[in-house]
Order: structure tokens, then sequence, then C-alpha cells
């Protein structure tokens, strides 16, 4: 923001930048019968939307209110209601910053930036649930995440003024913008500018880690350290600069946190070549395909890339979570997925090894290797699974062939592999994930989804894959 310091405090609360956790939300009942969550809604959107202030009360049929609800599902791919239903609500009550949303990479007004690609910081104090070093090499590595793909360079000051000062700090720590306590806000950053531009603060009610069993200090900072080089929220559940916190590993930056930030700095004429984290997948793309798909708990998983989208009946929208944000312990990468109701788990794939699920939690003893199944070495992964209930048995493809797995004595059935060609005419010779209901599979395969009765032994239609994600 040009002239920061002059706008004075009021100007720079409202381009504070904050980054909050919240437990994450089951489904909830129906609004109207909770004033608490009128309340909620009215306070996100005066805050994240601009509904104008002094709107009191249920006023969820005011053309204001719903235009802000319509604006805030379309950021945020929702369906498009104007109503606040689940899906919306939940989000509400998700990890985000303080700033309006724009879609895609976007800047602050003015395209706010620093003047000289030469920008210092300082940290001025230290959190006591790291050891400092710790904390330098989180904020050093965060702000190489930046420097890697542009001509910014970041020299560390002991002493004086910085562009960017770093601090440690609980409930109101000297900005006139408190933090509130445990699990709440996590950090606020500040655009470029004079003054108290590019300042970056974490709330020290936090505990703060080096890995996923709480708030890990680096993907906070270089998501805040985004903001304090000019970068405001991207719609990519993906991106580094969405406005939800989510742990994952690897590299941070997708293309559009790499495009966004090199818009206002330009590339790095000296940089390695990164390889960016794919953008999320768009669940109504037509040539969109499932890595694996599952039930679990009547649930509806499915995997693709680094996420996967729960669908619940109760849920008019799929919602879509990277897969670490879950299940750090599972790769990004999902061969195929199967539910045994039965056993109430759930068998992860991936590669050679496998996972077992209870619920959302990862059954110890995990993860095993594929072949304890009765596989053969030469089986080096699964393509798609499916447990069919009203045998016992659960299918497993590979390349062009199957296999049946007997769950009740846990061992393979004879004669098999069988060819997929072969005992399922019509199909194609490959698969890429499957289901099973009343009777029906449901063999995904590229963008193509096949419904096959399973006692007729034949192709009943032909639908997109992406139909069961309501496109």
């Amino acid at each position: 923001m040009t002239g920061v310091a002059n706008t004075g405090t009021r100007t720079m609360i409202a381009l504070l930048l904050m980054l909050g956790l919240v437990a994450h939300s089951s489904t909830l009942p129906l609004l109207s019968e909770d004033k608490h969550n009128y309340l909620l809604a009215e306070k996100y959107l005066r805050r994240f939307y601009g509904l104008p202030a002094g709107l009191q009360g249920r006023h969820t049929s005011s053309g204001a209110f719903q235009t802000k609800i319509k604006e805030m599902q379309g950021f945020f791919n929702l369906k498009v209601t104007g109503n606040l239903d689940d899906n919306t609500l939940e989000l509400m009550k998700q990890a985000r910053c303080g700033v309006p949303d724009i879609g895609e990479y976007n800047h602050f007004p003015g395209h706010l930036k620093w003047q000289n690609n030469n920008v210092t910081f300082r940290i001025l104090n230290y959190t006591p649930d790291l050891k400092k070093v710790d904390v330098d090499r989180a904020i050093r590595n965060a702000l190489n995440v930046w420097a890697d793909v542009t001509p910014l360079t970041f020299k560390k000051l002991y002493h004086g003024n910085a562009d960017i000062m770093i601090s440690f700090g609980s409930k109101e720590h000297g900005d006139y913008n408190p933090f509130d306590g445990p699990n709440g806000l996590l950090a606020h950053a500040y655009p470029p500018g004079q003054g108290i531009g590019g300042d970056t603060h974490f709330d020290e009610d936090e505990q703060w880690t080096t890995d996923s069993s709480a708030y890990n200090l680096f993907i906070v900072a270089a998501h805040e350290l985004g903001h304090a080089l000019g970068m405001s929220h991207s719609a990519d559940p993906g991106a580094l600069m969405y406005p939800v916190y989510s742990y994952a590993t690897g590299y941070p930056l997708t293309e559009d946190d790499i495009e966004g930030i090199q818009a206002l700095y330009g590339p790095n004429p000296n940089a390695r070549k990164v390889k960016p984290k794919p953008d999320a997948p768009n669940k109504c793309d037509p040539e969109l395909s499932f890595d694996a798909v599952t039930e679990l708990r009547g649930e509806t998983i499915i995997f693709k890339d680094r996420f996967y989208w729960r669908l619940h009946p109760q849920m008019p929208e799929p919602e879509q979570t990277l897969i670490k944000s879950t299940w750090p312990s599972i790769p990004n990468k999902v061969d195929a997925a199967y539910e045994n109701p039965e056993k109430d788990i759930v068998i992860i794939f991936s590669g050679i090894r496998m996972w077992a699920l209870n619920g959302y939690n990862v059954v110890d003893g995990y993860p095993k290797y594929i072949h304890k199944l009765g596989l053969p070495k030469t089986v080096r992964k699964i393509d798609a699974a499916v447990h069919i209930g009203d045998t016992g048995k659960t299918l497993l493809f590979t390349d062009e062939d199957y296999w049946s797995y007997d769950e009740a004595t846990g061992t393979m059935d004879s004669g098999y592999p069988r060819s997929i060609e072969d005992d399922f005419p019509g199909m194609d010779d490959e698969v890429d994930a499957a289901a099973y209901h009343y009777g029906y599979l449901y063999f995904f395969h590229e963008h193509i989804q096949y419904e096959y009765s399973y006692t007729s032994r034949k192709v009943i239609r032909i639908l997109r894959t992406n139909s069961i994600l309501n496109c």
C-alpha cells in the first residue's frame, strides 16, 4: 500500500491479514434454528465480503446478505444459492486470512510491492515452543520459497528497523489487532509499505512445531510472508496462498503462487528449475479422471492427485481437501482404496504399500506390503479395488487383470488373476477406480464411468466420470 504509514492504523487494520485454524466441523443443523450461526455469518461477511455494518438479527432474506453469500460461494466453488447451507457455514468456521477474498492470484489494491529487491528482515523475539535455531531455519526457509522464483534477496538484521519485522505475541501485542488465544487465529501480516508495512506477527498462544503435530511454523510463515511481499489470496485450494491453513509436505508453491509473485517482481534470472505442485483438480473438468474411490462410513471419498473429495448425503456439494491435511502419513498419491464395512476399515493402496483406516484414523501396524494379501512380487501397484459385500470378496485390479481376495479367510481365491476384458464384457481392459452399490459395479476409466450389473454381467449405461460430483 502506498503511504501506509500516513493512512494510520485504521487503514492497516482494514488490510490486516489473519491466518487462523479452527476445528473441522461436522454436518450442522438447519441454520434457521441456530441464532449463533447467523451471527457468525454476519461477522464473517462483514469482515471478508463487505457486508454493511449495522444489519442485526436474522436478515438472511435481505438482498445484501444474499449477494455477499453468493460472492463467497462463488470464490470457494460452492453451489451458488445465496443461502446459508451446511457447506457454506462449514467453510466460515475453517482456517483463513482476514482480507477480502479475490479469485486466482491477486495483489493488494495498487499492486503493493517492495521497491527494492533487497528486502531486510529481523526476528524480534522467539517462541519457547521451538529451539531458536528451528525458528531461524523456518523463517529463512519460508523466505527462500519466494526467493527461489523471484529476484528478491533477504538480509537478516539484528538491530534497528527492517522492512519485515517478525515477532511472537499474544492477545493485544502492540498493533491494536489482538490475537484470540489458543486454537484461533494463528498469525497476521501487513502488506509492503512504510512503518508497520510488511510486519509479520505469530500468536504465541498457539503451539508451534516443525512437523504436523500442531501448527507448522514454516507453512504459516511462508503463507504470511507471501502477504508481506504483496500477495493476496488464491482460489486454488492447493495453493500456498489459499485462505485455509493445511499441513502438507514437499515444495509448497503451485503455478498459481509462482505466477502471482512473478507478476509483482519478475522471475529469478539465476533460478534453478523448480517443479511447482499441481493445481487443485477441477471437479467439473470434462477430462477429469479419478485415482481411487471408496466408501467411508456412509460417505464417498474420491482421491485425485494430492486431494480428495468427500461426499456426504446431507452435503449438497462435495468438499475438497488435501490428503496430507487429514492423513499426514499417507502419500500424496493414492492408487486404490476400498471399504470393508464388516471390519469397519478402509484400505488405502499406494505403490507396494497399503494403509488401514478406522474412520479417519490410521490403524497401528501400518503400512504393510501389498504382497501380504497373497499377490505375487511382480505386482508393484493396485490400479483399483472394490469390496463386494454380497459375496465377501474384494476385487483387486492390476493392469489388464484382476484378483479376488476372500476377506473371511484372508487369502486370494484360486484361479486368479483373470482378464478384465473377458469377465466384464463391454468394459475397457483397464480400471482407474471402482465402487459397488446395490448389485451394481461402477468402473471409472479416464473420463468415463461404466455402470455395470454384477448379476447380469453387462454394462447398463455409460456416464462421465465426474457425474458423481454433481457435474
